[in-house]
């Protein structure tokens, strides 16, 4: 609360947002703030500089991102402006040890900086990180419910489209990726309608319960019997009822032992 009634100086950023081609005096007080001391702000910036990160130690850019949110923190959501384009240049690192430390804390940035500055600086990051490396796209996955869970319902549901994404990875065999899909999807039944999770979110589960790693298809159990039961409470009944007809079609009477006893796994 403090730091809200002591920035209002120096510019009217109304302009500062809108206009892309500073001046170098400009793009200066553009970074100016007064929670740290200017010379330590200023030093921490020039550290992302990539031709400084080559020259001096390779790995200063990943530890310049493990700290951003912690920067952004003490500055404060009205000093984001200092960091902005320090955070797009680390973004787009070429090392992927560096996005993918952004990519494991972006949802508490989120949390930082609120909706509004999430929704339209992080969010072009976040499906950024969405189309990376799987080393990447896993900090993402691991905290999907968390960064989903801050943005407008509009904005949310544009999600569910990438969900399917997911299954896909560069390594068919990184089984723990999908792992994580299920857990995630179990937390993101609570974000979207009945409807939503019947077209979107079925499809999804009954391939994972049919994963060829049994890691996989326990977590995944559990996503359909949590399933059922949102649907269940749901105000629109058929939905429910479509559901355990498909799960008597596909696992009940399936002609492999296997696929029986899915079913009774998930009944259990």
């Amino acid at each position: 609360q403090s730091m809200d009634s002591t920035l209002h100086y120096i510019h009217n950023d109304s302009d500062l947002s809108t206009n892309s081609s500073f001046s170098p005096e400009e793009e200066r007080k553009s970074k100016v703030q007064d929670v740290v001391p200017q010379a330590l702000l200023d030093q921490y910036l020039s550290m992302t500089d990539p031709s400084r990160a080559q020259t001096v130690d390779t790995e200063i850019a990943k530890h310049c991102a493990y700290s951003l949110p912690g920067v952004a923190l003490t500055l404060g959501r009205q000093n984001w402006h200092c960091l902005k384009d320090t955070y797009e240049t680390l973004a787009s690192d070429m090392q992927w040890k560096v996005r993918r430390t952004l990519a494991f804390s972006i949802h508490e940035l989120a949390v930082i900086l609120g909706d509004q500055l999430t929704a339209g600086d992080l969010v072009p990051v976040f499906n950024g990180f969405l189309k990376d490396l799987d080393e990447v796209r896993i900090g993402v996955l691991k905290h999907l419910h968390d960064f989903l869970k801050l943005l407008h319902v509009d904005k949310r549901r544009e999600y569910l489209y990438q969900l399917q994404e997911f299954l896909v990875t560069d390594n068919s065999r990184n089984w723990r990726f999908r792992a994580e899909l299920a857990e995630q999807l179990i937390l993101l039944l609570d974000l979207y309608s009945a409807r939503d999770i019947y077209d979107y979110l079925r499809p999804i589960a009954f391939s994972l319960c049919a994963d060829k790693v049994s890691s996989v298809r326990w977590i995944s159990y559990k996503l359909v019997s949590e399933m059922v039961k949102k649907l269940y409470m749901a105000s629109t009944s058929t939905f429910v009822v479509d559901l355990m007809n498909e799960l008597v079609e596909t696992f009940c009477r399936c002609h492999k032992w296997s696929g029986r006893q899915t079913f009774v796994f998930i009944c259990q």
